[in-house]
């Protein structure tokens, strides 16, 4: 019960991610794609917990109950693939949306407690930051966002060049 997964999942309606991308998917087209939501709480447990990469995320999620549970994923289901995350971060949503569905989980987490701007913790040095609380959130969130991007894009180059194809 006091997990921060169930803690995060009880306080956030992630159905909203579905008004946000609803332009990017067609429902009568194409086959089945794997469920946004997914995909946004795969990179959410990334970003939560540390992990170097959406490769060594994917590997985590099949093993760790805790990451299925949030995800949906029952033991016996496999998880999507770690190029499945890749390309539709690079394919499908665009920065912009990125940004709003990251902006709107952030505000939620704020919103119910679980995120608290008011120290900063930089190589180990505890310093305070910024008084106002909105402020250092809206600021946190864009750099955020620009780091994730620049990983995930040396992520899908590595595995690209694996694959003998050229980087973007």
């Amino acid at each position: 019960e006091d997990h921060l997964l169930r803690k995060i999942d009880s306080v956030i309606d992630f159905t909203k991610i579905y008004e946000i991308v609803s332009d990017l998917y067609c429902e009568n087209n194409g086959r089945p794609s794997i469920d946004p939501i997914v995909l946004f709480k795969m990179v959410l447990i990334q970003h939560i917990y540390g992990i170097p990469s959406l490769r060594k995320t994917a590997d985590e999620i099949k093993v760790n109950v805790a990451y299925r549970w949030f995800l949906g994923y029952l033991l016996n289901e496999q998880t999507p693939h770690f190029s499945t995350i890749s390309y539709n971060f690079k394919n499908r949503f665009t920065a912009e949306t990125i940004e709003k569905v990251f902006y709107w989980i952030l505000n939620e987490i704020e919103q119910a407690g679980y995120l608290t701007p008011e120290t900063v913790f930089v190589d180990g040095t505890h310093i305070k930051a910024n008084a106002n609380m909105k402020k250092a959130v809206k600021k946190a969130v864009p750099k955020a966002a620009k780091i994730y991007e620049e990983k995930l894009m040396e992520e899908i180059n590595e595995d690209r060049e694996e694959h003998g194809k050229k980087p973007f």
